[in-house]
């Protein structure tokens, strides 16, 4: 460009070959923003769609549909919010109460009900606007090392994904529980920043104590917060020590604080029976912990069959290649770091208990759909030294923002069929249940069902958990009285000899729902009381099968 006089002795530009136009600078500006623009809405447009019929079934005929937080985990996590507001109890004594374990996902929901009543949608209603929450985390945290652009086809991922459109709509724990990591990570990586980190950095610790009473698995997550502590702090190694520590310090003192609470109110017992519930059987061959880390591994490809294959040739590529800049790059990235350790905390957990259920990996999602955002960027950037990066290394970063793209829009057509076909099958099935024993008196209006917390929700049907609990189901029975049992399908003859210790059985009524072989029938019965109260003895008759008084329809099992 250069500057001329006009006739009038006036300042002119002239554009001279080879030069920039401030015309063109500006119209691809434009252009630029309004791809950002269309790009938002859409995202905005695709996350609306998590809150839309929020009182309908977990989508059917979906890869997850075995799953059991669909028909037990809403009500049982917030059974403690549920009671204190239809019944006037946080506590039911001898029936499941996960609330003492994990209180802050029930308090939250205590707090809404005093506004919105207990409804299912109030309750998932709660979830879905933490997940709106951590979108914007996401894109704070990818933001602080990352592109705009990187930071969007993150988030791109997280909208779209069928999988976390099914998940992120059940008030479950696994939302929170990422809210809580995704906040502790965002304050982490800022710590060189603040005049004090150490401070900083026992606030990490304090919303770890929140992660982990929001689900305990937030203790397999720890390293990768720490991880992200520790690199954002490297160039002061002492710094870095002293900051993991003050987080891991108040961690242990919070949680620990807690625990005195719960001995001080004689509520330890109910703690340690979280657990034990939670401990299923292990095999007994020695070699059984590589058979489950092989399941947990394959368990990843419920959350994307390309995504998360992906994810895992980006690190080993990473590892593979680590003196290329790119590489390097990613590894020193705090964040790509803290994503590995986050997926492997998820991993190590399903391998130790040997139980992967789809809903434990939608943490794991998260941080997996970080790692292929992160990988592609690193590919796409332009090195600072360089006009261009290598042909060969910007043609492998168009070729997985290809396959990320792909994957994304696959994901986005289901998420769309799941949100245009709703359907009602357990709300119905629910509501049809109470219906029945409205119109059908029988002793007290106390159901027994694995879903009962569930109805409850559903209905405010008062409810007890069969299977669960720290007194055995007949000492259950004894204290309660139910007047009805439901049971999914078939009837287990574990919980038949339970129930005919006080009453004998009538099947009265069966409700379709749901689309798993094993759990589309929600079947009712009346209990009888035996008698003048008494009670029958599994040591002298066998109680495991139907009696002549009974009335049975579906199989045993």
């Amino acid at each position: 460009m250069a500057l001329t006089l006009d006739m009038h002795g006036n300042n002119s530009q002239t554009v001279t070959a080879g030069s920039p136009s401030p015309t063109g600078d500006h119209g691809q500006e434009r252009s630029r923003r309004r791809w950002y623009a269309t790009w938002l809405v859409l995202l905005a447009g695709f996350a609306a769609l998590h809150a839309m019929h929020l009182r309908a079934d977990f989508p059917n005929h979906s890869p997850w549909f075995m799953d059991w937080a669909k028909y037990t985990d809403e009500g049982w996590y917030g059974d403690a919010a549920i009671r204190a507001h239809l019944f006037g109890n946080l506590y039911k004594p001898g029936d499941f109460n996960p609330a003492v374990a994990v209180p802050v996902w029930p308090f939250l929901e205590w707090v809404l009900f005093s506004f919105t009543g207990v409804t299912p949608e109030a309750a998932r209603g709660l979830a879905v606007a933490i997940f709106f929450l951590n979108l914007f985390l996401s894109y704070l945290l990818l933001r602080t090392s990352g592109s705009r652009r990187m930071a969007l086809l993150a988030l791109t991922l997280l909208v779209t994904s069928p999988f976390l459109y099914c998940f992120s709509r059940l008030a479950i724990l696994e939302p929170l529980l990422t809210a809580f990591i995704l906040v502790a990570l965002n304050l982490a990586v800022r710590l060189p920043g603040l005049r004090r980190p150490a401070w900083g950095a026992a606030g990490v610790g304090l919303l770890l104590t929140l992660a982990a009473l929001t689900k305990t698995t937030a203790v397999f997550l720890l390293p990768a917060v720490a991880w992200a502590i520790a690199v954002s702090l490297w160039p002061l190694r002492k710094q870095a020590l002293v900051c993991v520590l003050a987080a891991g310090s108040t961690f242990a003192a919070g949680y620990g604080f807690w625990l005195a609470i719960l001995i001080r109110f004689g509520l330890f017992r109910d703690y340690k029976y979280y657990f034990f519930v939670n401990d299923y059987p292990r095999p007994k061959e020695l070699y059984w912990p590589l058979v489950s880390l092989w399941w947990s591994f394959h368990g990843g490809l419920w959350i994307d069959k390309i995504l998360i294959p992906l994810a895992g040739v980006i690190l080993l590529g990473a590892l593979v290649f680590r003196r290329e800049p790119c590489a390097r790059r990613l590894l020193l990235d705090p964040l790509f770091g803290a994503s590995v350790l986050a997926t492997g905390g998820c991993i190590l957990f399903m391998t130790y208990q040997n139980h992967p259920q789809p809903r434990y990996f939608a943490v794991a999602a998260v941080f997996c759909f970080f790692l292929v955002a992160m990988g592609a960027d690193a590919l796409m950037r332009q090195d600072e030294r360089s006009v261009a990066r290598p042909l060969p290394v910007r043609s492998l970063g168009w070729l997985i923002t290809g396959l990320i793209l792909f994957a994304a829009g696959m994901g986005a057509v289901q998420t769309l069929r799941y949100a245009m076909h709703p359907e009602y099958t357990f709300a119905h099935a629910a509501e049809g249940l109470t219906h029945y024993i409205d119109a059908h008196p029988n002793g007290r209006r106390l159901l027994v069902s694995i879903s009962g917390d569930e109805i409850t929700l559903m209905t405010h049907l008062p409810a007890l958990c069969d299977d669960f609990g720290t007194v055995d189901l007949p000492e259950k029975l004894g204290m309660y009285q139910p007047g009805w049992y439901a049971a999914w399908n078939d009837l287990d003859p574990g919980t038949l000899e339970d129930l005919h210790t006080h009453f004998s059985i009538e099947q009265v009524a069966a409700f379709p729902a749901f689309d798993d072989a094993n759990r589309n029938l929600l079947v009712l019965f009346k209990l009888h009381p035996l008698p003048g109260g008494k009670l029958r003895d599994p040591q002298e008759q066998d109680l495991k099968n139907p009696l002549p008084e009974d009335s049975i329809e579906i199989p045993m099992q």
